[in-house]
């Protein structure tokens, strides 16, 4: 008797699952959605992506689906329906139409990690003032004045240290993310900002995760180190408050945010440095990393990039810092940087929310869902770019990279009003890091396998290469 029950409650399960089903992909067509799949009531597709994001090759999620439901389609991630498009024309349109028709959008376990005061919650008014404030600290002016000194400086002080063994993925995140905190608070490395940094490895973490403590260890943890973040920085923020009342102002960040006319509570200046702090932790080093990673994979490209690097060092005295026109003139650099940051795509895509029904390409997004506009699916495309899968940085020596226009098609900073208002310092950041590599280190990598497009922040690979220091 209980057999039968069993194979009953099997099978009244079964013709509810494709009742479900079935319902679902009618309501998709009724509704003018894009083809695709929810998958499982409540999670959805969640578990796979996160799933993918953990191992070193998250393509095949992406693949899969565009091979099945085309370059735009129906899932459901992190607790709602998601359009996912890896298509130009449409991550263009919409990144366009920020504030109009779509607005910023990320899952709850990055919002809540980032804060209330992060500039990717920021909408309207206010995140274009905070916007063109991060901007006016990181662009040419400023680094021509006194900011390309610093990295130089900084950079050359991380290789100083440098002995026959190294982590490259570690060595690069002390040396963004010194840089960074420089910028933000006029610190110099110390215990202060590498315990810091070690609390702030923590809450990237969590970014892809269950946003429940109870449901993810890794969350939890994640949390826990954000508020010993946000202790940390409010000390320094407090500290700095006490000084400015009588002292010369610093030129850095921190003291402008103080300054400023309508002032920033201390909350809202920790927030907004989180913010500022994930792309020194994570994505420059990581763009670093893998640049040398496919340097070493590509020894013509190391060896042209070597020459145009010891032209800048002949100019030089052995103690002259990097200029300007020193930076300027890495014309080939500029090609390795474009091509690393198009194959490892360590930005994939950003999340937007339809404001109101949105049509495009014959599809609708209701009001409320969300967007994912995947970077990587565009980059990886064959058909916007010649042999897509594999590293060419003299691709970018020709005006015809693409069968489109490239601008059209390359966005690994984002677009819109919301493109990284830290992309320019984060190119000059891994020149100079280039500059000083090449020409100070011969090395061998330890790796044995070619790494794979993309390195998640889960990804255990610190890349240990074996270095030997030049000669002068």
């Amino acid at each position: 008797m209980a057999f039968y029950f069993t194979v009953f409650v099997l099978l009244i399960s079964s013709v509810a699952a494709a009742f479900l089903l079935l319902f679902r992909r009618t309501r998709h067509r009724r509704m003018g959605l894009p083809p695709g799949s929810l998958g499982l009531p409540f999670i959805g597709e969640t578990l796979q992506l996160i799933k993918a994001y953990k191992t070193e090759d998250p393509e095949p999620f992406i693949d899969e689906r565009v091979a099945r439901y085309g370059s735009v389609f129906t899932t459901h991630l992190f607790g709602e329906p998601t359009v996912f498009s890896a298509d130009a024309e449409t991550n263009r349109f919409v990144l366009q139409n920020e504030g109009k028709l779509f607005e910023c959008s990320y899952p709850a376990s990055i919002s809540n990690l980032m804060g209330k005061h992060s500039l990717i919650r920021m909408q309207g008014s206010l995140h274009k003032r905070m916007h063109s404030f991060t901007m006016s600290f990181a662009n040419a002016s400023v680094m021509k004045d006194h900011l390309l000194l610093d990295i130089d400086r900084l950079v050359r002080f991380n290789l100083g240290s440098w002995s026959s063994r190294v982590f490259l993925m570690d060595e690069a995140k002390k040396m963004t993310f010194d840089v960074a905190v420089k910028q933000l608070t006029s610190y110099d490395p110390g215990e202060w900002s590498e315990n810091l940094r070690k609390e702030y490895h923590l809450v990237i973490e969590g970014f892809f995760s269950l946003s429940h403590p109870l449901f993810s260890t890794t969350y939890r943890k994640a949390i826990k180190a954000r508020r010993k973040v946000a202790e940390a920085l409010t000390a320094v923020i407090m500290e700095r408050r006490e000084e400015e009342k009588g002292a010369e102002r610093k030129q850095d960040m921190l003291a402008a945010l103080i300054a400023a006319e309508d002032g920033f509570s201390d909350e809202e200046i920790v927030d907004f440095f989180v913010a500022i702090l994930v792309d020194a932790y994570e994505t420059t080093p990581t763009i670093m990393t893998l640049a040398v990673k496919f340097l070493t994979e590509t020894p013509l490209a190391l060896a042209q990039l070597k020459e145009e690097h010891e032209k800048i060092r002949a100019r030089k005295s052995d103690s002259g810092s990097l200029e300007w026109s020193d930076y300027k003139s890495m014309t080939f650099t500029q090609c390795v940087v474009n091509e690393t940051l198009r194959v490892a795509n360590v930005i994939g895509g950003v999340f937007r929310r339809a404001m109101t029904d949105v049509e495009i390409n014959g599809y609708k997004i209701p009001k409320g869902w969300k967007v994912f506009l995947s970077f990587r699916g565009v980059h990886l495309d064959p058909n916007n770019f010649e042999d897509a899968r594999n590293f060419n940085p003299w691709r970018w020596q020709s005006d015809s990279v693409t069968s489109t226009s490239p601008s059209k098609v390359f966005t690994p900073f984002g677009g819109g009003p919301r493109i990284c208002p830290g992309y320019e310092l984060a190119r000059v950041a891994i020149s100079v890091f280039l500059h000083h590599l090449v020409t100070s280190f011969s090395w061998v990598s330890e790796e044995k396998d070619k790494m794979v497009f993309f390195p998640t922040t889960r990804t255990q690979k610190r890349f240990p290469i074996l270095v030997k220091r030049r000669e002068s």
